[in-house]
Parts: structure tokens; C-alpha cells; sequence
């Protein structure tokens, strides 16, 4: 059977899944009738949201008589163990850069991992669009990247197609005319090796991802390297560690477009669903119980970044949420680590649980999903992995890459300089933007996106990824304002907010129930500051000039899940459920925390 494996791999917003979606609709794969939304790869709600793509997907179209699997991947930092794991079961990738943005840290980070797998990419310079687009220096930077990631001569020599993932075109020379995307098509069935493998051999099959069915169970989808698969044959899985179980395929699950479709067999070089094995993993082989020959086992990213999941203990606690107790929270941690793996979870003492990942986005995203499923708990101040070795204490080191408009950068430095950030490069971009790239402790990353956001005035645009770990740098800046803090229980009043309005930024607005010691607000100064947010005006029956002016409320900084996680300090803690997410001191009481402070 003639079949192409591909990775789409780009950094994020380049148009990977808008163009998976061109690819998809100009191959025929879906029927006249058929309603297909936009991104239809994106099929998680949360990713539809924002924008961005979160599990890596996969998916299979007939061009001609050939069979193209396709897999979406990534483009964020966070999920980059996604990515590395797609690469080893492909043939070839097609790279998308930005015709305007150029190479970005992601795209170093994909193209480092493809190189080292020695796959050759296809170059799509993509949104050629676009007002300001460079298609030729693009192609320049993304040469000298190849060339300083050591890459052979034939992936030097890599073929270059100029497209449109929104307009559905591509075209092999600048000047030819834009109609659809047959030459990116011609370009996958040429420049892609077909997959080695035989199906004669003996059967040999890794699985790079996972999938949970309630009826089926653990579900992973595997790439045949050799041999062939039939239902309700009877394989060995062995594990990463080299124990060996024997089971038998239920169900074997083709891909076509967006639908599976349950199949009789699959031959190699195919990417295929198998259920039937209850203890199945990423990094897993199949092989023949004859002859059994465990591939590699995959190598994953350690996690960078923990944070603290606990029991919700708070005076509201158990009002708004329908999941509250510590069992139906490690339940959900635990269903949350069979399919994703590259985060770790182990409990720290009686409804509490540290769950580990590879930054601040994967964890939100998961502490999303759990507060639309109606859970409800509280989370800590993310914390970076210390790691020891020889006696001296390691943390993880990222490089940051930043575009700012010239008039800001000189802020950003000074902020960077007090995170403990190295300058590596400056940059002119053009059009009044300078880049500069940062080694920075990841540390001094957390908390740092929504000051960046002020000082640069939504204008700056930051990407890191993970370099390696190196020697402990010392203390990082943290916030330099303190909290407001309730000293009452009770519903907010608009005249005692009025009041407190000089004090800082308010977080709640009349009629908003608070507690003694929940965070209201962010105080001027840097210390804490005990108010009464529930104070009502006091009443007489006499008339006084100005007792009737009106009050004029500012409106409350809204929190988001992230907003609240990078705001709070080591004492604090953001309690989230369904309806509300608040910030609250892990000691309510003023008297135990001042006590606990010294």
C-alpha cells in the first residue's frame, strides 16, 4: 500500500492546523454534505478558545492513490514532550514559518529534535499574505538555523513551497499563480520517503500517544514498524522497563479525515488505534510473542515546574462546586495522568496532591478543565523542580525571546536584569520592533507575562523554551505590592469599596461575599494592609451637604486562572470553583499569620 507519514511542526500561530484543515478539504476526504468547522483538528473546547492547539492529533487523507497520515502537533513550550514523541514515528515534516515573524524559539526547538531524528523537512513558508511578509529572508534564517544545527547535506538541500493556509494555496516560485494546494501535495508524495518496513517481518509496533474510551478503555495509537496487525490476534506489549504481557487486540480503529473506523488489518509503515491492553503507555512496543523485538523505548522531557492541588478548606467551601472532596480530586488527577504523560502526580499528605508539568500553561489548562467539570479546590504558588547533583543544586534555565517596539525595551531589561536574565542578542526587526533574546532562571519566568503586558502596553510578544538545567542563580524579585486583605465575613458593600479605591486595585465588586482573610484587592504599597470591605455608611436623619453624592465605583480587575496564579505570593493560595476564582492567605486568621511570619 503507498503511504506517507508526516508532522506538521511549527512555532505557535504559524497556521499548522489551518493548514491540516486546507489539506483536509482539498483532498476530498469530506463529502459535499458534510459541515466541517474551522481548525477542525482543534477539537477540545479550550482549544477552540485560545487558539491553540493542546494534544497532538492525528489524521489521514487520499491524495491520488496514496495515503497521507498527518499529525497535528503543539506549538507551545509546555507541550513540547508532545512533540518529540510524533517526530520518531514519522517519515518527514513539513516545517511552517511565518512569512513575517521568521524563525522563533518553537520552531528551534521542533527543528533540533527533526534534525536529530536525521528527517528532512519540507519548508512551508507560510501566510505569504501577509502586508509586511519577507518570504526570502525567511528562507535565509531558516538555512543558517539548519546549518548551526549541524543538518547533512540533504537536509540543507531542503524543497521550499510559498503558501496560504487561510486562502488554501501554495505555489512552488513566488510568481506563479495562486490557485489550491496541489504543489504542496505533489511536494509530501516526492520529497517523503515512503516508510521502511516490511510487512513479512515480524510484528513490531510503538505507540506515541494515548486515548481513554469508557467502553474500550485505555486506547494507544501506535505506528506498525514492521509486520501486520488483525483483530483479535494475540501480541506481547513490552514496557519501557522490559516487563512483558501478553493480551490480545479487541478492537484495531483506522483513521480517515476527522472519523475512526474500526478495521480487520493494518500493515506497516500505517498509524492505527489499538484497544485491549489495560496497562498500555507511551513508548510501549507490540511485538510477536514468537519473537519478540522491543523497539527503543521513547525518551521524555522531566517535568520543570510543580505546583499543589489541595482540598478547597475555605469558609465557602463546598457552595458552588459539585466535586469537593479529596477523592474525587485524586480521581480526576489520576484519569488526567493515563493519557498525559508528560505530567506527574504524588500525594503530599491528606488532600493534597503536587502535580508536576512542563510549565504554567499545561497546568491552567488542566485546572480549566476540572473547574468546568464542576470541581472544586485550591492551588499554590507554582514552584520550579531543584534537582541535585554532586552536591550542587540545579534549576532549569529557559531561553526567551522577546519582540518589543523600541520605545519599551528599555523597561523590559530593567525588569528582566532584576529576574536574573542574561542578554544573548538585540536584534532590529524592523518597523520600529527590536528582538532580543534572554538566558533566564525559570523562576524568574513565573509571574513575569502580565507585568510584561503593562510595561510593554500589549505590544510585546514573548516565547521560551527549555535549555537545560545549570547551578542554582540565588534569590528572584518577586511582587513588590502587597494584598488588601478582608478582616470581615460577609457580602461586599459599594460604599466601603468607594472608600478603599485610593488604597490599590480593587478584585471584587459589591454584593461579592468575602471572608477574613481573602485577598480583595492589591495594595499601593508593599505591605499587607487588614481592611473591612462590608462597612456600611452610617445613617442619621439628618440632612448634611454631602450626603447624597453619588459613588463612583472603578471596575475590578478581573481574575483569570492565570492572572491569579502569577499574582500570588508563597503565602497565598487561589481557591478555584465553577462560578468564582479567589485569592486567599493559606492562614485566614491575622493573628496565626502575623504568629507564622516571623
Amino acid at each position: 500500500m503507498n503511504i506517507r507519514n508526516i508532522a506538521v511542526i511549527a512555532h505557535v500561530d504559524h497556521g499548522k492546523t489551518t493548514m491540516v484543515d486546507g489539506l483536509l478539504r482539498q483532498s476530498g476526504t469530506f463529502g459535499a454534505h458534510e459541515q466541517v468547522e474551522n481548525c477542525a483538528m482543534d477539537s477540545n473546547a479550550q482549544e477552540r478558545e485560545r487558539g491553540i492547539t493542546i494534544l497532538s492529533k492525528n489524521t489521514a487523507i487520499r491524495y491520488k492513490d496514496c495515503k497521507i497520515n498527518i499529525i497535528d502537533t503543539p506549538g507551545h513550550a509546555d507541550f513540547g514532550g508532545e512533540v518529540e514523541r510524533v517526530l520518531k514515528m514519522v517519515d518527514g515534516v513539513l516545517l511552517l514559518v511565518d512569512a513575517q515573524e521568521g524563525v522563533m524559539p518553537q520552531t528551534r526547538f521542533v527543528v533540533k529534535k527533526a534534525i536529530g531524528f536525521g528527517l528532512r523537512p519540507i519548508v512551508v513558508v507560510n501566510k505569504i499574505d501577509k502586508p509586511a511578509a519577507d518570504p526570502d529572508r525567511v528562507v535565509n534564517e531558516v538555512f543558517d538555523l539548519l546549518v548551526q544545527m549541524d543538518a547533512n547535506d540533504r537536509q540543507l538541500d531542503f524543497p521550499i513551497i510559498y503558501a496560504s493556509g487561510v486562502n488554501g494555496f501554495a505555489k512552488n516560485k513566488l510568481e506563479d499563480e495562486s490557485k489550491d494546494l496541489a504543489p504542496l501535495f505533489e511536494a509530501i508524495l516526492q520529497e517523503t520517503p515512503p516508510p521502511s518496513g516490511d510487512e513479512a517481518n515480524h510484528i513490531q509496533a510503538q505507540v506515541f500517544t494515548l486515548d481513554y474510551d469508557n467502553y474500550v478503555g485505555k486506547i494507544g495509537i501506535a505506528r506498525i514498524f514492521n509486520g501486520k496487525l488483525r483483530k483479535n490476534q494475540t501480541l506481547t506489549l513490552v514496557k519501557s522497563d522490559g516487563e512483558k504481557i501478553s493480551g490480545r487486540i479487541t478492537k484495531l480503529i483506522g483513521f480517515h479525515g476527522l472519523t475512526r473506523m474500526e478495521i480487520d488489518e493494518a500493515a506497516a509503515g500505517d498509524i492505527v488505534a489499538i484497544a485491549g491492553f489495560e496497562t498500555i503507555d507511551v513508548g510501549d512496543s507490540l511485538v510477536d510473542p514468537q519473537n519478540p523485538m522491543p523497539l527503543d523505548p521513547l525518551h521524555i522531557e522531566e517535568p520543570t515546574l510543580s505546583v499543589l492541588f489541595a482540598v478547597n478548606d475555605s469558609p465557602l467551601a463546598g457552595t458552588e462546586g459539585k466535586h469537593v472532596t479529596s477523592n474525587k480530586i485524586r480521581d480526576r488527577l489520576e484519569k488526567e495522568m493515563q493519557t498525559n504523560i508528560a505530567m506527574k502526580m504524588q500525594e503530599e499528605g491528606e488532600g493534597r496532591f503536587k502535580v508536576s508539568g512542563r510549565g504554567e500553561l499545561q497546568i491552567t489548562v488542566l485546572a480549566e478543565n476540572m473547574r468546568r467539570e464542576g470541581f472544586e479546590f485550591s492551588i499554590g504558588r507554582p514552584e520550579v523542580i531543584v534537582k541535585e547533583e554532586n552536591g550542587v543544586k540545579l534549576e532549569p534555565f529557559e531561553h526567551l525571546v522577546i519582540d518589543v517596539p523600541e520605545a519599551f525595551s528599555g523597561a523590559v531589561i530593567e525588569k528582566l536584569g532584576k529576574r536574573k536574565a542574561e542578554m544573548k542578542a538585540m536584534i532590529p526587526m524592523g518597523a520600529g520592533y527590536t528582538r532580543m533574546e534572554f538566558e533566564i532562571p525559570a523562576r524568574g519566568l513565573i509571574g513575569l507575562r502580565t507585568q510584561f503586558l503593562t510595561d510593554t502596553k500589549g505590544e510585546g510578544v514573548m516565547n521560551h523554551s527549555f535549555l537545560d538545567y545549570r547551578p542554582f542563580g540565588g534569590a528572584v524579585e518577586s511582587r513588590g505590592n502587597g494584598a488588601l486583605i478582608s478582616m470581615e465575613n460577609g457580602e461586599a458593600v459599594a460604599y466601603s469599596i468607594y472608600n478603599l479605591q485610593d488604597r490599590g486595585v480593587i478584585f471584587i465588586k459589591p454584593q461579592d461575599k468575602v471572608y477574613v482573610g481573602m485577598v480583595i484587592g492589591e495594595h499601593t504599597r508593599p505591605n499587607d494592609l487588614d481592611v473591612n470591605p462590608i462597612k456600611g455608611k452610617q445613617l442619621t436623619n439628618m440632612r448634611a451637604s454631602g450626603s447624597d453624592d453619588a459613588i463612583k465605583l472603578v471596575p475590578p480587575r478581573e481574575l483569570t486562572l492565570e492572572s491569579a496564579i502569577e499574582w500570588i505570593d508563597d503565602d497565598e493560595i487561589v481557591e478555584i470553583t465553577p462560578k468564582n476564582i479567589r485569592i486567599r492567605k493559606k492562614y485566614l486568621d491575622p493573628n496565626t499569620r502575623k504568629r507564622m511570619s516571623r
